[in-house]
């Protein structure tokens, strides 16, 4: 049986990228009923809305789900923790930070702990630290990137020799091809942010998914790299206009301000693309239709396995 699954209790090893402030509760459901892995983001949420996210969550699926904990972004990780031991969520993902001191309370609490890394060293530091699973994300992934840039294509292969536990591929993957060959990296499974958005369960504004069903390869673009605080966001003009104050050397703060949360729901949510910006990964351009999530994972279940064998007839 896949590791991946087996740790997971899921049915397909296909798990869902947290959103940030705009993940929501009829997505992460409707892929964790599908038999993947639904994640809810908690971005810079409110305990409050934390708590009511994973409420909602849990009264649309009995199947097991996962919360996200951006260690660096939340100022509210104590009160997340203790929502999820409260309302027993079976799985953590650990990102944007040092996993290592929070892993062992999750773990004694019987939770799976899933730690996002991009580069060998962080994957092996997350291994030694107790993590289940490892997501390696490569820099063709949505939203806020790490600065190594490594992409999933040359990450993968190194990471799943360096560790021991599974590995999840994140990042350029959207279709039932991406799955086959994140499986033929060594991979044991996939994480997806982007496909999921355009989907019709995502509680997302209809021209947020009709940019990414018109979408072509060039139309993402990344901000933030002069400020170490890099994003890979669909290009609009309120990503056009970051990526021109950042060229007139604007300071980081302003930069900062800029994209937080709050401009990240005008895009996403509002639908409001010249107040507001909206995260696509490099597989914009194979977004061509807007199913529902458990025929998007039907297909590319299907597809991964026709390409296998292709493949094999291949070599």
């Amino acid at each position: 049986m896949n590791p991946v699954c087996q740790l997971l209790n899921i049915r397909y090893p296909i798990l869902q990228g947290g959103m940030g402030n705009v993940s929501n509760a009829p997505l992460s459901a409707a892929i964790s009923e599908a038999g993947g892995l639904g994640t809810i983001g908690i971005g810079t949420l409110s305990p409050v809305e934390i708590e009511q996210l994973i409420i909602d969550t849990k009264k649309r699926t009995g199947n097991p789900f996962a919360v996200n904990i951006p260690l660096s972004v939340t100022p509210f990780v104590k009160e997340a923790v203790q929502s999820m031991f409260q309302y027993e969520v079976p799985v953590v993902v650990l990102s944007a930070g040092n996993p290592a001191p929070y892993i062992p309370k999750f773990k004694e609490n019987g939770l799976t702990v899933i730690c996002v890394v991009a580069s060998v060293k962080h994957a092996q530091k997350a291994e030694k630290a107790g993590a289940d699973i490892i997501v390696a994300e490569g820099y063709e992934a949505a939203g806020i990137n790490a600065t190594e840039e490594s992409t999933t294509m040359t990450l993968i292969p190194q990471v799943t020799d360096a560790v021991k536990i599974p590995v999840v591929a994140a990042g350029g993957i959207g279709d039932g091809r991406g799955l086959a060959a994140a499986l033929s990296l060594g991979a044991t499974g996939v994480q997806m942010g982007t496909r999921f958005i355009a989907t019709q369960e995502g509680v997302f504004h209809e021209s947020y998914k009709q940019k990414l069903v018109e979408a072509n390869d060039t139309d993402t673009t990344i901000v933030g790299r002069k400020y170490g605080k890099i994003r890979r966001l669909l290009k609009t003009a309120y990503a056009e206009q970051l990526q021109k104050d950042e060229a007139a050397g604007v300071d980081q703060q302003t930069f900062i301000d800029k994209t937080t949360e709050e401009f990240h729901l005008r895009g996403a949510v509002q639908g409001n693309f010249a107040e507001g910006f909206i995260n696509s990964g490099q597989i914009a351009g194979l977004v061509g239709d807007v199913p529902t999530v458990d025929g998007l994972i039907q297909r590319m279940v299907k597809e991964a396995e026709q390409q296998l064998k292709v493949i094999e007839r291949l070599l």
